[in-house]
């Protein structure tokens, strides 16, 4: 049975893609992108172990939601879990799927690296690839920086009509107890908001590990710098 290395879930975003969506964001990146919103999630350690049909079922537990987000980390690292997870959740709904990927496309099909990527390329609707590059960072749409590329691989109508390139920037702040999870690719300023409601609350009581963000293929603690 093939198990996924999960950092973070989220059920219900307008944030990440067209219409409600749910995203998955997988721990470990070979990537080191500077100015990266992730510096956490880069690691290949451990973190939660998810099988995919359990998986699907708790992401599309709210029935709004009509496409997968997938990102991290990076996702190509566990493709032939994340195509497994995409099957299982089209057995119950046919949702769309987004995935973010520091590789380009061209090199996933020549020289993929690791199992199941085609696969996986198989069912993705929209492909946004490329690094991170903190100086083409243009504000914009749901690219981190504008030498990454949008790839419609499929004819979704729902995908079709989205604009991914030059749509104004959303994020969501979800606050469960102690925790914080900052979803979407963060529009201009708000990074630096965000850590000076973290700086206020560790002068505060809760502790640390509590407060994590989430971007175009990360999520962190916040504080230390993006990565």
């Amino acid at each position: 049975m093939t198990l996924l290395n999960i950092a973070a879930t989220h059920v219900g975003t307008e944030a990440l893609g067209p219409g409600v969506r749910s995203v998955v964001w997988v721990q470990g990146c070979p990537f080191h992108c500077s100015g990266c919103i992730a510096p956490d999630w880069i690691p290949d350690r451990p973190a939660r172990r998810a099988e995919p049909a359990a998986l699907a079922e708790e992401l599309l537990a709210d029935p709004r939601v009509t496409g997968l987000t997938l990102s991290g980390g990076e996702p190509m690292q566990q493709a032939a879990g994340l195509a497994e997870l995409v099957r299982q959740a089209r057995a119950i709904r046919d949702v769309s799927v987004v995935c973010f990927t520091g590789h380009r496309l061209e090199g996933l099909r020549a020289r993929p690296p690791a199992p199941g990527v085609q696969d996986l390329l198989a069912q993705v609707d929209v492909l946004i690839d490329g690094r991170y590059v903190a100086a083409l960072d243009d504000g914009r749409g749901l690219r981190g920086s504008s030498n990454q590329r949008v790839h419609h691989l499929t004819g979704r109508p729902a995908t079709r009509d989205y604009d991914f390139e030059g749509r104004s920037r959303t994020a969501e702040i979800a606050v469960d107890g102690p925790g914080a999870l900052l979803i979407g690719v963060p529009p201009p300023g708000l990074l630096d908001v965000f850590d000076t409601a973290v700086d206020s609350v560790l002068a505060g009581s809760w502790p640390r590990s509590g407060l994590r963000g989430a971007g175009t293929s990360s999520h962190v603690p916040r504080k230390e710098d993006p990565s």
